[in-house]
């Protein structure tokens, strides 16, 4: 079942009225605007090492820019935060859960290619109600809500025209817990050769908010995490599109495929 159908479903019992959602979307979107401030300023710094991962890099920033999330979204809200630095803050049985990445494109963030981004997302019973995803580099907040609309800084956006596989461009990527076997790889070149480009930018975030904006047509990833793309599949549904998605063997892990709901991924 796609997250789109069930989401369709959860919008009939949904225990948020309209206007809290509306609410709650510019807590997002404030709490984001805040943390990617922050994350701006300190982008030309040298940058201070967390961790040094096989497949990934942390950043004293990632930490930083946390801390200014759950900070904001605490004194605004009451729901526990999945976040990828520190895991579950609050309640695990608790219906609504904001998922936030403090900084999506970390690898991208530490070498200065502006392509990252802080990404807020607001979910219940594990499927998405809201999104906000800030380029801080280019000032570029998308924004939406699914069953209303998505928004680039206030504009309504709308997930792409393109019809067919072959026309589209997907984004895509190698995040740090996927399968690189030789099988692995050729699956994945298989899949990429339906499409008429691929482009791996380094944020999963950022990818799905561009196939929200009718710039990529479809987004697919292994074993991403769910807070890389909690805000993003919100951002596409709210823009028109389709996203379906399986766990992965990770916990928190996810499959995702993504598209502007006009063919097939």
């Amino acid at each position: 079942m796609t997250t789109r159908v069930k989401s369709e479903r959860l919008m009939r019992k949904n225990t948020l009225s309209q206007p809290e959602i509306d609410r709650y979307l510019s807590v997002a979107a404030q709490a984001a605007r805040q943390a990617g401030k922050y994350l701006f300023l300190k982008s030309s710094a040298v940058q201070v090492v967390a961790a040094d991962l096989p497949h990934d890099l942390k950043l004293q920033a990632d930490k930083e820019s946390e801390k200014i999330l759950v900070r904001y979204l605490q004194r605004h809200s009451t729901f526990p935060i999945l976040s990828e630095e520190c895991g579950l803050i609050g309640s695990d049985t608790a219906p609504v859960r904001w998922i936030v990445d403090p900084l999506d494109g970390t690898i991208n963030y530490s070498r200065r290619i502006p392509l990252a981004c802080v990404s807020v997302g607001l979910w219940q019973e594990g499927v998405p109600l809201l999104g906000v995803v800030y380029d801080f580099f280019r000032k570029e907040i998308f924004s939406g809500i699914v069953g209303k609309g998505a928004w680039l800084n206030g504009r309504a956006i709308m997930a792409s025209s393109v019809r067919r596989k072959r026309d589209a461009v997907l984004a895509t990527g190698f995040p740090g817990k996927m399968d690189l076997s030789g099988e692995s790889l050729e699956n994945f070149a298989h899949n990429v050769r339906a499409y008429k480009k691929p482009r791996l930018i380094g944020s999963a975030a950022l990818s799905l908010a561009y196939v929200a904006a009718g710039r990529f047509d479809a987004y697919a990833e292994r074993d991403i995490m769910l807070w890389d793309i909690a805000a993003g599949v919100a951002l596409v549904q709210a823009a028109g599109g389709r996203v379906g998605m399986k766990k992965s063997t990770f916990e928190h892990g996810v499959h995702v495929q993504a598209c502007n709901g006009r063919f097939r991924t």
